[in-house]
């Protein structure tokens, strides 16, 4: 039987590894308190088995060999704990070997360490959580910004989850009704208005694709805005990107065709994450490595939320205008984003102007931004473009956005099988097959709440926590 199953009691650090002012050590099962009063000892000689839920208490724990450390114990009663269950945490000094020390103390008493994940899990078996709740709390946890970390936070006290049930409902009541109506086959009897049906899946498949459609900006909240910095070679991608991220990243040279594979690293702007990616040169060459790196590049123009293409100062008109007609040609207008962006400014202020204008009329760049990667000019010009056209900064991140790739794939999936249903009523189709489509999509929203799922999901969700969550 799985360990999440049974109901022994299970035990774990909860603060980050290493040394620290304090650390966490977190028992949750039937026999916490037991055990807990069997290492814990209160100056008062109270047993924390007697005392109630959401007590601190001073002592010391340790056995008959001899102290560890002094501690406050703090007593979670079941129902009301993170896991449901009994919890117990003991706050310790900081120490890695008094950790340890604890830890083993603890295992000699009969408490088994926790795997990644499982206190989560077991909130999750014992229903204080739902699914999305419980991926919410690593979502959290791995919050990078601010934005990250409301959505979590949101979804976390059961936002997304209650919008989920009640589309379930809905199309659980929907569905009784045409299977209702299979009892009574024989005496040709609708129950369900078709007419009424065609507006409930419109409505509820509207709401569907709208938390659909959100999971493209919640995957760049969530993992970073992705930037492509492309443009000719010795344009000056690899300073901007080391200029950004204020380290020596990428090598930077004279030498044409010295990036040949991407780059990519996390910037944090004004409490948004940006992912850039720094790509090979863009030139005919007949180098067989540089030029995949060169594909490369132009498939990264393809994936980017927001594209940055650097051209030199010093370029001829001629050539800058190929160049940037020729990127402009291949950014997909779904939202993506162009930015030019003129280097080496502090060689030529007047020439920068005059690109300037000759690109601002050739092209439908949404920004084109004179700066020196180098001397670090026009830089913060470029930064406040970027949280602009990231379209994340006023966006309200109190509203249901998906995050989660697995909900996303769910919520197509129920989207397939609403418009089946809506075509089958619209068909006149027997309400058996209307019903099937119907309990398709019910599946499909429950795979996201965890109302319908199976012990090999839930193992690839909870292996990727940490151990004390």
């Amino acid at each position: 039987m799985p360990h999440y199953l049974t109901d022994d009691t299970i035990c774990a650090i909860c603060t980050p590894a290493g040394m620290g002012a304090l650390a966490i050590i977190r028992l949750s099962g039937p026999d916490a308190l037991r055990i807990a009063d069997e290492v814990f000892t209160s100056p008062s000689g109270h047993k924390l088995v007697d005392t109630h839920g959401g007590t601190h208490h001073f002592g010391t724990i340790g056995d008959a060999s001899g102290d560890i450390d002094e501690v406050v114990a703090i007593v979670f009663r079941k129902p009301h704990s993170y896991t449901g269950e009994d919890v117990v945490e003991f706050s310790c000094h900081g120490s890695v070997v008094i950790q340890n020390e604890i830890m083993q103390l603890l295992i000699r008493h009969g408490v088994r360490c926790a795997g990644p994940g499982e206190f989560s899990r077991r909130a999750l078996a014992n229903g204080k959580m739902d699914l999305s709740q419980a991926e919410a709390v690593a979502d959290l946890i791995a919050s990078r910004n601010k934005a990250a970390r409301r959505i979590a936070l949101n979804q976390m006290r059961g936002g997304f989850s209650t919008e989920l049930r009640q589309l379930r409902q809905q199309l659980l009541e929907f569905t009784s009704l045409l299977e209702l109506e299979l009892d009574f086959s024989e005496e040709d009897v609708e129950f369900a208005d078709r007419r009424q049906m065609l507006e409930l899946i419109a409505r509820i498949d509207s709401l569907v694709t709208r938390l659909a459609a959100s999971f493209k900006l919640g995957n760049a909240i969530k993992n970073g805005i992705p930037v492509a910095i492309v443009g000719p070679t010795n344009a000056g991608k690899s300073t901007l990107l080391n200029t950004l991220l204020g380290e020596e990243r990428a090598i930077v040279s004279d030498i044409h065709g010295t990036t040949r594979d991407t780059i990519e690293d996390i910037v944090q702007i004004d409490g948004l994450t940006f992912r850039f990616i720094d790509t090979a040169g863009l030139r005919t060459t007949n180098d067989t490595i540089e030029a995949l790196g060169i594909d490369r590049s132009y498939q990264k123009i393809a994936t980017a939320a927001i594209v940055i293409l650097m051209i030199d100062v010093s370029m001829s008109t001629d050539d800058m205008l190929r160049v940037v007609r020729d990127i402009d040609s291949r950014i997909v207008r779904d939202g993506q984003k162009f930015i030019v962006a003129i280097n080496k400014i502090d060689l030529d202020i007047n020439r920068a102007e005059q690109l300037t204008g000759e690109i601002k009329k050739a092209t439908s760049t949404d920004a084109v931004i004179m700066i020196s990667a180098q001397q670090k000019q026009g830089i913060d010009i470029l930064t406040r473009q970027l949280v602009s056209l990231s379209g994340i900064e006023n966006c309200d991140t109190d509203e249901t956005i998906v995050t989660n790739l697995r909900h996303y794939e769910a919520l197509l999936r129920s989207h397939e099988a609403l418009v089946r249903t809506d075509e089958g009523l619209r068909s006149n189709l027997s309400g058996e097959l209307v019903s099937l489509d119907v309990r398709e999509a019910i599946e499909a929203l429950g795979e996201i709440t965890g109302e319908i799922t199976n012990d090999e999901v839930l193992g690839n969700i909870f292996k990727n926590f940490c151990i004390g969550k």
